[in-house]
């Protein structure tokens, strides 16, 4: 566009923009004309507006801002991009993902004594018969109607939350309690998903994600920490329990992290994988002929459809990136899907390429607050998608339209019709 006034800047922060679609044609305008973006934060559904923030659109500035944990700080303003209320931040903070350096490597060496991959791999067998069996169930199911099922109900929902509580050593008639979490948490912006809003004294809807509101489970994480110090077992919250150095707080905070992020990464990553695969047969049909290119076809379905959309720092000095120059105080919000089609980093980036060497996507992120599950998410995935042509006769259709949860940070899929038969 050389002699040519730069495109106005897009508005990629309004979450119910999302249900329609990630807005990839956006990102890119941000990546060409204005890579270090303001985007204005109005009220949006009954949520209060926000002072605004810098949009960072490109991989490479996506990955010195995660990197930079000097500058960028997960500690100043927590990692959402709407301010929580000041008197939430104190307990937010107490949150691994809300940490700087050195704090926080010291809860992340904590935790990984637990989340070790010897013992996710114990599970795959176990995850493995369950994918076969959630599968083999949606196929019954659709053959037994019109030949399709929501695979989003009938397999992904189930798969992802019964392996996170198989590693957790939640018991089975407590299990229903993760998914109502992870959906207050994670579902709060979407009209279908969210509960009644509960208002403040001025009218005002309480953020769910603050300590009032999840009173609940903080509350029963610290029984089932107690629990699990009585009666141990092989899973994560035995070790965590037993662990001297993990205060009180810090356990409740863990399990808030594992259950939600834990969950809602594999909920959100396997139906875009599969609705990924109906929209391009070809590549379902390579999964087919083996199981020798599903590791890289996994990578390559996280880069297309990265479960999480952003994630926010705050400038804790003076700075510049892309020539734009930031205050301290100032949002930086990174936006993951835009730097997984980044044309500077990706040759053909809107091909799907199960075979793409490399693939330095950013979906579990980059730099010390890397995404300290991602072994066991892509374990989860790489089975999910070993059994998914094994069970299957053809590759999947969409039968309708995927429905998609109005939110600017999960990339969720709540429905996703597909004729299997």
């Amino acid at each position: 566009m050389s002699g040519r006034e730069a495109p106005p800047v897009p508005d990629v922060f309004d979450p119910r923009r999302y249900a329609a679609g990630v807005p990839y044609d956006d990102y890119r305008v941000l990546r060409d004309h204005h890579p270090v973006a303001w985007q204005e934060e109005p009220e949006v559904l009954g949520w209060p507006a926000g002072p605004g923030f810098w949009a960072v659109t490109r991989h490479a500035d996506v990955v010195r801002v995660l990197k930079d944990a000097g500058t960028y700080s997960s500690y100043a303003g927590a990692t959402q991009i709407r301010d929580p209320d000041p008197e939430d931040l104190p307990f937010i903070r107490r949150m691994m993902l809300n940490q700087d350096p050195p704090a926080h490597g010291r809860l992340r060496r904590l935790v990984s004594r637990a989340f070790t991959p010897g013992r996710v791999e114990r599970f795959a067998a176990v995850a493995r018969e369950r994918a076969r069996a959630l599968l083999a169930g949606a196929l019954a199911r659709a053959r037994e109607g019109d030949g399709t099922v929501d695979l989003v109900a009938a397999v992904t929902d189930e798969y992802a939350l019964l392996n996170l509580t198989d590693l957790l050593g939640v018991p089975e008639s407590d299990r229903g309690l993760l998914l109502d979490w992870t959906r207050r948490v994670i579902g709060y912006q979407d009209p279908d998903e969210a509960a009644p809003p509960v208002l403040d004294r001025a009218g005002r809807p309480v953020d769910p994600r603050s300590p009032a509101m999840l009173r609940d489970m903080f509350d029963y994480a610290g029984q089932l920490a107690a629990h699990k110090r009585r009666h141990p077992a092989d899973d994560i919250m035995t070790t965590l329990a037993h662990d001297a150095e993990l205060a009180g707080a810090e356990l409740e905070m863990f399990f808030f992290l594992l259950t939600v992020a834990g969950n809602d990464t594999v909920r959100a990553a396997a139906p875009g994988g599969l609705l990924a695969l109906a929209e391009h047969p070809g590549v379902y049909e390579r999964l087919r002929a083996g199981p020798a290119g599903v590791t890289s076809a996994v990578d390559e379905l996280l880069r297309w459809h990265p479960p999480v959309l952003t994630f926010r720092r705050t400038a804790v000095r003076d700075t510049e990136l892309a020539g734009r120059r930031i205050r301290a105080g100032d949002k930086v919000v990174v936006f993951h899907a835009s730097a997984n089609r980044d044309e500077r980093v990706f040759t053909d980036p809107d091909r799907l390429d199960p075979a793409r060497s490399p693939n330095p996507h950013v979906s579990f992120g980059d730099g010390p607050h890397v995404c300290l599950g991602a072994h066991f998410a892509r374990l989860q995935l790489r089975l999910l998608h070993e059994e998914l042509p094994r069970v299957l006769p053809g590759p999947p259709v969409l039968a309708g339209p995927a429905g998609r949860l109005v939110s600017n940070f999960i990339n969720g899929v709540k429905s996703l019709p597909l004729r299997l038969v």
